[in-house]
């Protein structure tokens, strides 16, 4: 079993995936980072300085100064806020991702075109016979051009 699992470990895809994933974790923090600290504060400042981190809707009645406060009483909120930057965070995600499958893609070489069929069935008798026989072997039956 050992020695299944190590042969399973050093396959190409496993490592290739253990790489993606890394980078991918990586790249997650980045794009959070982006939008968090580059992305959102200037939309919040268009929008009249709000900090949409701190959005939230409060269901326990009990009015709280900020999200904080009410997290830290256990009351029951929607954080609408973080909920629109992880939001943004995955559409930044998935259009790079996007990207880079666009660009990998147009890389590639196009597709070669299968090559016509050598062969064909003879209607009569249903055998294989060559695609520029006029008469079948088998049956010897005449075949239409």
């Amino acid at each position: 079993m050992l020695k299944e699992f190590k042969e399973f470990a050093m396959r190409g895809n496993v490592l290739d995936l253990a790489i993606a994933v890394i980078i991918g974790g990586a790249f997650g923090k980045i794009v959070t980072s982006f939008v968090n600290d580059i992305i959102m504060p200037p939309i919040g400042l268009l929008l009249g300085k709000v900090d949409f981190s701190g959005l939230y809707i409060n269901l326990s009645g009990t009015a709280y100064e900020s999200l904080a406060k009410a997290v830290e009483a256990n009351a029951p909120v929607i954080k609408i806020g973080v909920f629109l930057n992880t939001l943004i965070d995955f559409l930044i995600v998935a259009f790079v991702i996007f990207l880079l499958v666009r660009a990998i893609n147009k890389l590639k070489p196009a597709p070669v075109p299968a090559p016509a069929p050598a062969t064909k069935d003879c209607p009569y008798c249903c055998s294989v016979i060559p695609e520029k026989a006029t008469r079948c072997p088998n049956c010897t039956s005449e075949l239409k051009k």
